[in-house]
């Protein structure tokens, strides 16, 4: 029982889903609780509380709340310029909101430790160098973060069998298309195991057979591990097939956060219909 859970390790006073009394000590507790594994019995893995976000005079998000629980796929889908992308960076930590609370597992974003949970994609694999190989940027990237190549190489020579991805190694990454730059940037990822994978529009440059691939290995990945996954999308098809719940996004507010079958099923307003429900037809 989570309350035993908690009594027993002292927070039965912070509110866990809405942790207001938040402070340094409790910090502590969080990463005892975190490091023992209790945090699976925890309902929230990111909580979003009234956050506004303005780049100069410009508002992006305003008043933004969003739960999302432990080994949840949601995918964030809306026009261009709605603050998608904001929100997952905000989520990591890489930028601050104006106001409002966002946690990861209980720890506050401006307090920069959300990068030891989440694992940010950019799209298309942005990041690599073009004149070293795939193999050779991965061991470079494991060295920046210190994991000895020994120890995970049958857990990412795995990784490339399951991506369709070991031929692929010995090639330079310029050489490489699009979608295997994609494949080389999800594994590289998933070897860091992170709680939170950050996806920003992984599947934008792809089509076809190789986009439907990529999409099916991202979900079966996700629910193996237990990844509490967001995705950012404008395609309306992929966020209903890959997601357990989908944020439609519109100026800066919620739309609709819901399930697929309740936004194909009961479209909350027109938007929802227009932008969502009518590209499918």
């Amino acid at each position: 029982d989570v309350n035993v859970v908690m009594e027993l390790l002292g927070l039965q006073s912070m509110k866990l889903s809405l942790p207001q009394d938040y402070n340094s000590s409790d910090e502590e507790k969080i990463k005892q609780v975190w490091a023992n594994g209790s945090w699976l019995k925890i309902n929230y893995t990111i909580l979003l509380e009234n956050i506004s976000k303005s780049f100069g005079e410009h508002q992006i998000i305003e008043d933004l709340n969003i739960e999302m629980t432990r080994g949840e796929i949601v995918s964030f889908i809306g026009a261009n310029g709605t603050g998608k992308s904001t929100i997952l960076k905000m989520i990591a930590g890489l930028i601050y909101q104006d106001s409002g609370n966002i946690y990861v597992f209980g720890i506050n974003n401006q307090k920069k430790k959300n990068l030891d949970l989440c694992e940010f994609v950019m799209e298309s694999g942005q990041g690599y160098y073009g004149y070293l190989s795939a193999y050779e940027n991965a061991r470079y990237f494991f060295g920046l973060n210190k994991i000895r190549y020994q120890l995970i190489e049958k857990e990412f020579l795995d990784l490339c069998q399951r991506f369709d991805f070991k031929q692929h190694l010995d090639k330079k990454v310029d050489a490489l298309s699009q979608g295997n730059r994609q494949k080389l940037a999800l594994i590289v990822a998933l070897i860091i195991q992170p709680e939170v994978l950050l996806l920003d529009e992984p599947l934008s440059a792809l089509d076809g057979v190789i986009k439907e691939s990529i999409k099916e290995r991202i979900k079966m990945i996700a629910k193996e591990y237990n990844l509490t996954t967001i995705i950012v999308t404008h395609d309306p098809e992929e966020a209903l097939t890959l997601s357990d719940r989908v944020l439609i996004i519109n100026e800066g507010q919620i739309s609709q956060y819901g399930k697929p079958e309740d936004i194909m099923n009961q479209p909350s307003c027109d938007f929802v219909q227009d932008f969502i429900l009518n590209q499918l037809e």
